[in-house]
Order: C-alpha cells, then structure tokens, then sequence
C-alpha cells in the first residue's frame, strides 16, 4: 500500500492514475493572478495557515483531500470525499486564454448534485487535459 502526498492511503490491488494538487490561492495561469496568490499565501503562512486540496484519481475511485492546518502545525480540519458515480452528472476540462494567447489555463471541473468544483490544472496541452478527463470518468464508471 503507497501512501500519496495527499495522505490518502491505497487499497490492495488499487492503482495510482492522478494525484492533482489544487492550486487554492491562485485562481488561473495568469502571472499576476499567481503572484497575488502567492502573495496571499505568503502572508497567510506567516500568520500560521496552510491549505492543501487534492483531486485523487484511481483506477478504482476518485477522492477529494482537504486540509486546514493553523498555527503552523495544528491540522484543524482534514475532509475526504469519495465521489459517487450516481452523484456525478457532469465532468469536463476548459480552457482560457489569459494574458492574450499565451498562458492557457486549465481547469478541470465536475458537477455535482450538492456542488460544482473546479481545480486549477498543470498541464499545457488539450491532450494532457483530455487525458485526465478521461481517467476521472474511467474510475467513476467502473
């Protein structure tokens, strides 16, 4: 059994397709997005908080990780959501042009009948987003 950043641990016989990091303080590929994002992050870890998110694909399930650690080292909340196929009504990728044509962001999203999330990919082409559309729907059909 691997245990991944995100603390999630693996069952028997499950295999790792996509660990995605969210990107929690920057909202797009923008380099002044992501400067103030770091900016809040920053100032945010100096003051003691930290916030890590997950988007967990396997071959068997997808997971949503949470975490919320204050005063450096308190982890105050820690959140793990298995995501239900019958839940899932929508699942895709887009993509934005920022800064002109030359920093596309991608982000992939999936609908759900309580929420819609969006998570900030580290891809640079269609192919490798398609790719990780494709796995998420892989894992919640089988």
């Amino acid at each position: 059994m691997a245990e991944l950043k995100s603390g999630l641990v693996l069952n028997d016989g499950e295999e790792l397709v996509a660990e995605i990091e969210a990107e929690l303080w920057a909202s797009s590929a923008n380099p002044i997005a992501k400067a103030l994002g770091n900016l809040q992050r920053i100032v945010s870890g100096i003051l003691g908080t930290k916030k890590k998110g997950f988007v967990v694909i396997t071959n068997k399930r997808v997971v949503e990780v949470s975490n919320l650690i204050q005063c450096w080292k308190f982890e105050v909340a820690h959140e793990v959501k298995y995501l239900l196929p019958s839940s899932v009504k929508e699942i895709g990728f887009t993509k934005e042009a920022n800064c002109g044509l030359f920093c596309p962001a991608y982000h992939l999203y999936y609908e759900t009948f309580t929420n819609t999330t969006s998570v900030l990919l580290k891809v640079t082409t269609d192919e490798e987003a398609q790719k990780l559309v494709d796995s998420f729907y892989a894992a919640l059909t089988k």
